[in-house]
């Protein structure tokens, strides 16, 4: 007998077409003879709605993240960070069937996700790799006393509305300028069009391995976005004369406390993201896409003349 096909469904059950979708996506992986995996607070929020899909199993209970195929994602990006957290540790793909609104991360609309989940089913998906981030939080002692990782963002922010934090930041073990700000992002490609977008950070092609550093409302002349590659260190240390505290957070979703003489140092992680892509598609169509971009008046590359005889 071979083993069963595992593919994790995510699913945001807060919406009922979300959540009618989740169903469907079950009653399709069971027809063909793929099992269902939900997270515990996944079922528990669906069950109603799977109560008749027969053989449904959760992970971390009957199926490990090392056995899952694939992962589903009925959502916007936050379901997708929600989901690439569910799945790290193992190797399965991240497929990102758009029910949200912008939706960046995500590879189809949700009007095709009846012929996505075919393709899903059928194996017809190619797997693009995307830079994470580790991150490690050592303490005034030296100590590491946090790690975590990212696929947008690491990002230090003040923990006080009222107070500033006072870093210096590091780049490949040298210190490169002290400043006061509200805070400070580091993100990947991915991430690019998410916070560092907003914070003015540039739009950086998936493709390109590199890490951005960009300062939040800095008072200081040179407090510019960097760009690094991804074999350099970004440090950022917060600097004991600081009034307050920090607090760092992981794609929004995971957080630590940042007192005065706290030290951020963030690499390139070895164990990238893996998203499942049914179709290639150009970035800058993306941009435009999401973005709503205006590009009328574009006439295209003009075809290369014919050699004459």
């Amino acid at each position: 007998m071979s083993a069963a096909r595992n593919i994790l469904v995510v699913a945001h059950a807060l919406r009922e077409e979300t959540v009618n979708a989740a169903r469907r996506v079950a009653e399709a992986l069971e027809a063909s003879g793929a099992r269902p995996v939900f997270a515990a607070g996944d079922r528990a929020e669906l069950d109603s709605a799977l109560d008749h899909v027969p053989g449904i199993a959760t992970l971390g209970e009957d199926v490990d993240v090392s056995e899952l195929e694939l992962a589903i994602v009925l959502g916007g990006d936050g379901t997708i960070l929600r989901a690439a957290e569910l799945v790290r540790g193992g190797t399965a793909p991240v497929l990102g069937i758009n029910m949200g609104h912008v939706g960046f991360l995500a590879e189809i609309e949700r009007d095709d996700m009846d012929e996505a989940v075919r393709r899903a089913i059928t194996g017809e998906y190619a797997v693009e790799e995307r830079l994470a981030l580790a991150v490690t939080v050592v303490d005034a002692a030296g100590r590491a006393i946090y790690q975590t990782w990212a696929l947008n963002e690491a990002t230090i922010e003040k923990a006080s509305r009222e107070r500033m934090l006072e870093v210096v930041v590091e780049i490949d073990g040298r210190p490169l300028s002290t400043f006061g700000c509200d805070g400070m992002v580091i993100a990947t490609p991915t991430g690019s069009t998410a916070y560092n977008f907003s914070a003015g950070g540039p739009v950086v092609w998936p493709t390109v391995a590199a890490m951005v550093v960009v300062p939040l409302s800095a008072h200081a002349l040179f407090a510019k976005p960097l760009v690094v590659g991804p074999e350099a260190s970004v440090a950022i240390e917060v600097l004991e004369r600081t009034n307050g505290t920090g607090i760092l957070w992981c794609d929004g979703r995971r957080s630590h406390e940042l007192p005065p003489g706290a030290r951020v140092v963030v690499h390139a992680s070895p164990e990238p993201v893996r998203l499942a892509r049914l179709h290639p598609a150009a970035f800058t169509d993306r941009l435009v896409r999401k973005f709503r971009l205006p590009v009328e008046g574009w006439r295209g590359p003009a075809a290369a003349p014919e050699a004459s005889a």
